[in-house]
């Protein structure tokens, strides 16, 4: 992969001032002073702990050096703060992995919430749970400079691009529902796969949320560049939100710490620490 300075290094020291940067103090843990939602009511996977789930690999800029135990990372971040919310610490917050097909098929958890990306869809909501949300997210287009579809600014010329994206998730809808090219769209088990397909030319571009693309096309691939956004469906937009269990009596318990966290400030507070300079990119018309 050859050097790209300029982008690299804004990329590396944005990275590296939010991890020297202070730590916020743990919310105050507002959704558990109602008792209903205390750890002691709480009808959790282990007693006294929180089971939080992401995939493995994790990525940047939501997950740091896919270690999520670490705090680092937006959505990292983000679960440390609704668990603070619900009135576990820290050290009582544990982690594991689960891929993302997994944590959206019907069937018990193993888990308390897993927070990987997850679009809210009606489909889904026959299998699992989804909390309030806690990210509006935008579909992107990435490709290699010099590509066929480099410096495409609509839809239609992305008609007949080969396009992917990682099996089951809104970045593949997009492809279908949307931009609808003529070629059937790959489809690949991560985003690792995808990134290593679309460096070595199989496809003409892959679809992924926005602040994955910026990582990816500024520290990721050689001569990555961003096409531009999808447009959004009609109606609600695209929301990431956290997966429980189907019925799980957590779910209320855990929107309402979401709630907390919009309101109080911490999602936006969490935004700018971690996906600041995720902006901009221009919409396909």
């Amino acid at each position: 992969m050859s050097p790209r300075p300029l982008r690299i290094a804004a990329v590396l020291i944005a990275v590296a001032l939010a991890a020297c940067a202070p730590q916020d103090e743990p919310s105050t843990p507002a959704a558990s002073a109602d008792t209903g939602c205390a750890p002691s009511k709480l009808a959790t996977v282990a007693a006294g702990k929180l089971t939080v789930a992401t995939d493995d690999p994790a990525y940047p800029p939501w997950v740091a050096d896919n270690k999520p135990e670490s705090g680092d990372g937006f959505e990292s971040a983000v679960a440390y703060a609704v668990a603070a919310k619900l009135g576990y610490a820290k050290d009582q917050v544990v982690w594991t992995r689960v891929t993302f097909n997994s944590a959206i098929a019907p069937g018990r958890k193993a888990f308390d919430f897993d927070i990987n990306q997850f679009s809210i869809t009606e489909e889904r909501r026959n299998a699992v749970d989804f909390s309030s949300a806690y990210y509006d997210v935008a579909q992107t287009v990435i490709t290699i400079k010099g590509s066929k579809i480099d410096g495409a600014k609509t839809l239609a010329a992305l008609k007949n691009a080969k396009l992917g994206a990682q099996v089951g998730t809104t970045s593949y809808r997009a492809i279908t529902e949307v931009i609808k090219p003529a070629t059937a769209p790959a489809v690949f088990n991560n985003n690792d796969d995808a990134k290593q397909q679309l460096g070595n030319g199989t496809v003409d571009g892959i679809v992924v949320d926005l602040p994955t693309a910026f990582f990816m096309t500024a520290a990721e691939l050689d001569n990555g560049v961003i096409v531009g956004q999808v447009p959004q469906p009609s109606g609600q937009p695209e929301q990431f939100a956290l997966v429980l269990d189907k019925g799980s009596p957590l779910t209320a318990c855990v929107s309402r710490a979401v709630d907390a966290l919009r309101q109080d400030g911490t999602l936006t507070s969490l935004q700018a620490k971690w996906l600041a300079g995720v902006s901009g990119a221009p919409t396909l018309g």
